[in-house]
């Protein structure tokens, strides 16, 4: 019996070649859809999986209150690991204090690279399990040892062994390679470590870290612990809540509390709200799960059309079947023997679409997702999802077909639209409205990223280059390097900071002023740049002066943005003093610091958020972070970099020579909203076709149910107009209908969404008329090709039974 289901399966496929590929075709489109969205959550899902201790490792946070608003984030003050050690040790497995991954240069003989890495204890390794290739896991036990990562002792060494070679570290002092570590693979924490280095060395190198021992206001560290066994994170968050208020009375007034942030929460789970958790990349997770969902719905929704629209000419057969005795039971394990067929070749379409189209989506979705041939849950999966695609495509088909009575049938008295058209039109109804809600969303988080991006950013991006400046042999020499670089001509204007253009690195507090606000507590971000830094980004000063090198007085000069203006509370801002409220007694020059100018914000974080308070302060240190250069606009870039390069050689022979371009740099803010506009673009199309297809085989069913009703009309004078005036009405309606339904759908979802950005758009009527009117117009469209088709045919062959 089963094999002659599948036989009569396979012959009605090639008897309907067209019908079968359509079928075939749009459901292998939804099904691809839905696995590549499973392989991205599926990705997603086992972010850090790498890490055997996932569930005991996690970094310590802590919420604090500036002027009743509550920050949260990982920064934290390097005494708090021995407060720790001392009183809560039995609590942990590893305690890590470690640095901010950070960017540093490694040199071997002639070769010479730059890699980006941490410094941390000499338990991060046991911790984080590296996979030791070469040498000891405890290989930064000694202040001058390094590890590297697989791909980075590659580059430095080539084919010899790098165990015990010595590597010139950021020229400043050597470092013995004990240790090659695997590479940490795409989708984990750490991925981007390419060496790890001794925590120890990092202090005895940085006097500003040894100055920061007892320090419990400088929060420049992160902390990483594995909890000892049996214990949980809410367990031990109760007990180091309060360390930081009970050890140091300064921090009280901010209300520091400390908790634990699990490892297998950092990526999905990164965002917080008020001091608690409010969700992260888990609402992507979420979304494009319901979407795939969605996709494949429609697909299912066409099979189901595509089935009933040619239950007329399967009406015969099911009434001569029923009429030998097929049971109805029969009937229905046929037409679900039929959707089984369509669906595995639909699977087998879907999977090549997928191995086809695995690049570009990893590309696209900024991933390294690798299709799983060798995984034998994938393929358990895979039977339960074609199993579940074939009951869901098939069950309604099977039900209506072996419904037919065979009485009504044989004698002809059989019209299937009375029972069939009801469930197809809400079927249809149900397509358009997912497909223009998704239009709908698309367009808003188009029109949300172009609306940031247009956001003025107060500097000019365009022709601004920065170098990165983290080797020791770069300090002292900011006014050397300036007037050798625009002796070239390629450059217009040099400037320092302390941190690039598109960051903040430094926060302060612990200033007052006279006019300070009762109970303000100042919160600046602080960077740190030389004279012409304004002109060089071309900042706007709106009030008072910029930095210049004709006035002394000027080491002591800041420039502060309009939004510190109204932090600080001032009207005439230009000439107000700035002193530290508690300075240290031990420090012969407390900071006295004088405002000398306004400029415009400047956007250095989030362009979805408001700019914070900036404070630019004239650097009297030899130390610096950045180097940035105004390239000169009347000479090509490559001219520009050419001749920068040369000069930086001549510098530095012993280092690469490497820039980013700012207007780079702030584009990558918008990527990952970009990646989902993207994504959601695609899908969005995709759905659409799908459900055209969904309407041309409605079109299809409704053209073949009044085939002789049109021959009538053609004979009595009907044009080709008046029929696809007839047939496009009903479709019209329905789609009128669908777009009724998903615009107080999709303005809920994306007015839910808009409220993640301060800075965002208002969702304008225009956007749901755009989507509206283009889904009409694809309705058309798709109608057209079928009502047309009708509306020409010969009436002669529709009434030559008559």
């Amino acid at each position: 019996m089963l094999k002659n289901h599948f036989k009569i399966a396979w012959r009605n496929l090639l008897k309907n070649k067209g019908y079968s590929l359509i079928n075939i075709g749009g459901l292998a489109i939804g099904m691809a859809v839905a696995l590549l969205i499973g392989l991205w959550i599926e990705d997603e899902l086992t972010y850090n999986d790498y890490f055997k201790h996932k569930d005991q490792i996690a970094q310590i946070y802590q919420n604090q209150t500036w002027n009743g608003n509550v920050g949260t984030g990982p920064a934290l003050p390097r005494p708090l690991e021995k407060a720790l050690r001392n009183q809560y040790a039995d609590n942990f497995t590893h305690i890590v204090m470690s640095s901010w991954e950070d960017t540093q240069y490694l040199e071997y003989k002639d070769t010479k690279i730059q890699r980006d890495g941490n410094f941390m204890q000499a338990g991060a390794p046991e911790m984080l399990d590296l996979q030791i290739l070469q040498g000891e896991k405890n290989g930064i036990n000694d202040p001058n040892s390094i590890m590297l990562g697989e791909s980075t002792a590659k580059a430095l060494f080539g084919d010899e062994d790098p165990i015990g070679k010595i590597v010139d570290f950021n020229s400043a002092y050597p470092v013995t390679v004990t240790a090659v570590y695997a590479d940490i693979p795409f989708n984990n924490s750490f991925n981007s470590m390419q060496f790890l280095a001794s925590w120890e060395k990092y202090v005895s190198e940085r006097q500003w870290v040894q100055n920061a021992e007892n320090s419990w206001g400088n929060n420049s560290f992160q902390v990483f612990v594995q909890l000892a066994d049996n214990l949980t994170m809410e367990q031990v968050t109760t007990k180091i809540i309060d360390i930081k208020k009970e050890a140091n009375e300064d921090t009280r007034e901010f209300n520091p509390e400390l908790f634990l942030h699990p490892m297998k929460n950092w990526y999905l789970y990164g965002n917080f709200e008020d001091g608690k958790a409010a969700g992260g990349r888990i609402t992507y997770v979420r979304m494009f799960g319901i979407i795939g969902i969605i996709v494949l719905l429609l697909a299912c929704i066409n099979f189901m059309n595509l089935s009933t629209a040619r239950s007329e000419k399967r009406a015969k057969e099911v009434g001569i079947r029923k009429s030998i005795g097929s049971q109805r039971g029969q009937l229905i394990s046929q037409f679900l023997g039929e959707s089984f067929l369509i669906t595995l070749f639909a699977f087998v379409m879907a999977i090549g679409l997928v191995f086809i189209s695995l690049d570009g989506f990893n590309e696209l979705a900024r991933k390294e997702v690798a299709f799983p041939w060798n995984n034998p849950i994938f393929w358990v999966v895979s039977a339960l999802f074609i199993l579940f695609t074939t009951l869901l495509s098939g069950s309604y088909p099977a039900l209506y077909l072996s419904s037919f009575k065979p009485v009504e049938v044989l004698k002809g008295t059989f019209v299937s639209r009375k029972k069939g058209v009801g469930p197809r039109q809400i079927l249809v109804v149900i397509q358009f409205t997912a497909s223009v809600a998704f239009i709908i969303g698309t367009l808003i988080v188009l029109q949300q990223i172009n609306h940031t991006k247009n956001r003025p950013v107060g500097y000019e991006r365009e022709g601004l280059i920065q170098i990165p400046a983290f080797s020791s042999d770069f300090y002292g020499k900011q006014d050397l390097l300036r007037e050798e670089f625009k002796k070239t001509g390629a450059v217009l204007e040099v400037a320092t900071s302390s941190a690039p253009t598109t960051s903040i690195w430094s926060n302060r507090s612990g200033f007052t002023w006279d006019g300070k606000p009762q109970d303000l507590q100042e919160d600046v971000a602080w960077t740190e740049v030389s004279v012409e830094y304004a002109q060089t980004l071309n900042l706007n000063v709106i009030e008072g002066r910029d930095f210049s090198r004709e006035f002394a007085s000027d080491s002591t000069a800041i420039l502060i943005n309009k939004t510190a203006v109204k932090h600080m509370g001032l009207t005439n801002p230009v000439g107000t003093i700035i002193r530290e409220e508690d300075p240290d007694p031990e420090d012969p020059d407390p900071t006295i610091l004088k405002i000398i100018g306004v400029v415009d914000d400047v956007i250095a974080q989030s362009p979805y958020e408001p700019v914070k308070q900036g404070w630019y302060v004239f650097n009297t240190d030899p130390y610096y972070s950045y180097l940035n250069l105004r390239l000169n606009p009347e000479k090509s870039a490559t001219e520009n970099l050419a001749a920068i390069e040369r000069v930086f050689l001549e510098h530095f022979p012993d280092l690469p020579f490497n820039y980013q371009f700012v207007d780079e740099q702030y584009a990558r803010k918008f990527r990952a909203e970009e990646r989902v506009a993207s994504l959601a673009g695609i899908f969005t199309a995709l759905a659409i076709f799908i459900s055209c297809l969904g309407l041309l085989g409605l079109a299809s069913f409704v053209a073949e149910q009044r085939t002789k009703e049109i021959g009538v009309r053609k004979v009595l004078g009907a044009s080709i107009l008046n029929v696809w005036n007839m047939l496009s009405k009903d479709f019209v309606r329905l789609v009128i209908i669908s777009c009724l339904i998903a615009v107080p759908i999709a303005y809920f979802l994306m007015s839910r969404w808009l409220q993640d950005y301060t800075y965002r758009i208002d969702i304008s009527i225009w956007t749901f008329l755009m989507a509206g009117l283009g889904a009409l117009a694809i309705t058309l469209l798709t109608v057209s090709f079928q009502a047309i088709k009708a509306a020409r045919t010969n009436p002669v062959k529709s009434l030559r039974t008559e």
